[in-house]
């Protein structure tokens, strides 16, 4: 068993390491371009919206109150006749990137502490490159990566777009882990 305290710099160079990696992944490369689309007559659209003075929030129509509404004929012709949305409306103004980029940096350091939560109690000092590798991108790859899937299951998210995140997660994953085999204590 390995104390967590111990293993503060692969958590920290773990999140580091991901935090470049998604920056090069999401500014430089073209491979989230299509994740979402522009709504046709966008313009249209975000009038009609503008009216009802939204706060944010996430949001679906139609919504059934309850499961006994979503049975109902009215709320079934409304799911038919349609549009169907799930939508998240935030704050207006430019987004503070700042913000975002610190709770993302904030996530992959709880990455990193599960990582070696999980790997500092299944493994020993000294352990192998290779089985720590094994453990922290286990657990890596599941926090990057699986909890995308209900997006697409429940949300109606791309399968494309979840594929994609679920590479990205596994590209983050295969580098942690080399960072905990890297730095794990002898």
């Amino acid at each position: 068993m390995v104390p967590i305290l111990s293993l503060w710099l692969p958590i920290l160079l773990s999140a580091v390491v991901v935090f470049i990696l998604s920056s090069i992944v999401h500014m430089m490369l073209p491979i989230h371009k299509g994740d979402t689309k522009a709504l046709p007559s966008e313009g249209e659209i975000m009038e009609a919206l503008r009216k009802f003075d939204l706060p944010p929030g996430d949001y679906m129509m139609p919504r059934a109150g309850s499961m006994e509404a979503m049975k109902s004929p009215e709320f079934l012709e409304k799911m038919k006749k349609g549009p169907v949305a799930v939508m998240t409306v935030i704050p207006n103004g430019p987004p503070n990137m700042g913000t975002f980029l610190f709770q993302w940096f904030l996530f992959c350091v709880l990455v990193g502490v599960l990582a070696a939560y999980v790997t500092g109690r299944a493994l020993g000092p000294g352990a192998h490159y290779l089985q720590v590798f094994r453990f922290a991108g286990a657990v890596t790859f599941i926090a990057y990566s699986i909890a995308q899937i209900p997006q697409s299951i429940w949300y109606r998210r791309s399968w494309g777009t979840t594929m994609r995140f679920v590479v990205d997660g596994f590209v983050y994953a295969l580098f942690s882990a080399g960072v905990f085999g890297w730095l794990w204590p002898k």
